[in-house]
């Protein structure tokens, strides 16, 4: 007995992107969407079916992407802390599902006017850069510096806070990199150093990124803890659970992530 062979029948999925790589999904948008609703990004996990720390790491990408912050962290009350969406993150769904109708009317039209797509067996897909690094932001080139080998490159982000960087001339070549560029900085969260009252000492390093921390997380080893910079931007840090111990670090306390300039690696969309 064969099995009989399934119609093959044009399909998609609407997804905002950012230099080639996807910003904001249907599943992102639904997450969104129950953080509005319930105001509680735990009670927004279990809703669409994921982890509470996958939301959370899903929820800083979204926002250290983003032109301006979709969400907002609320101070803990007799109720709790909770987390609400800001105007921009209600108008960033409402834009989203207008597309979405918009594409749904499209591929109707398209299977429509194609017929039978068993013909159709691969589509071309773009390819998606991915990296493993934790830290991920968008900036403008502020002001670069050529030496005889080396650039520093000074970053502005979101909120006002800098990143400088130290590449190569020929990176800044084969880059294109010039004032007013728009670039994205990487950082390894296992580069990010932290420290407590660093803004009043001096230490050889291009970077001090005061927050203040909304997340530590314990392993067996290491101590992954999460900062959240001036301009709602986060940076997360892997340190020892010696130093975090050490440091005696907990949510709410105010402190400094340290990054050299040469672990602070640039790239252009």
């Amino acid at each position: 007995m064969t099995t009989p062979r399934k119609k093959i029948e044009v399909g998609g999925s609407v997804a905002l992107c950012k230099a080639d790589r996807e910003y904001l999904g249907s599943d992102r948008i639904r997450l969104l969407e129950m953080i509005d609703t319930l105001g509680s990004i735990t009670k927004a996990a279990k809703a669409v079916g994921i982890s509470y720390k996958t939301a959370w790491d899903t929820m800083d990408a979204i926002n250290n992407l983003s032109d301006k912050p979709l969400f907002v962290r609320t101070a803990g009350g007799k109720s709790g802390g909770g987390t609400r969406l800001t105007d921009e993150g209600r108008e960033v769904i409402r834009k989203y599902r207008v597309i979405e109708e918009e594409h749904s009317r499209f591929l109707a039209a398209i299977s429509k006017r194609v017929g039978s797509a068993q013909e159709l067996y691969a589509f071309i897909k773009r390819i998606s850069m991915k990296v493993s690094a934790r830290n991920i932001f968008s900036g403008t080139i502020a002001k670069l510096t050529k030496g005889a080998v080396n650039s520093e490159v000074v970053l502005s982000l979101r909120g006002g806070d800098t990143l400088v960087s130290i590449v190569t001339n020929e990176s800044v070549e084969s880059l294109g990199l010039q004032e007013g560029s728009d670039v994205y900085a990487i950082i390894k969260s296992s580069s990010v150093l932290l420290g407590k009252d660093l803004e009043i000492n001096r230490i050889s390093t291009g970077n001090i990124l005061q927050g203040r921390i909304v997340k530590v997380t314990d392993g067996a080893v290491n101590t992954e803890v999460t900062l959240e910079l001036s301009g709602g931007s986060t940076i997360s840090a892997v340190i020892t659970c010696e130093s975090a111990h050490r440091l005696s670090l907990r949510e709410g306390e105010r402190v400094c992530a340290v990054i050299k300039a040469s672990d602070v690696i640039l790239g252009v969309s």
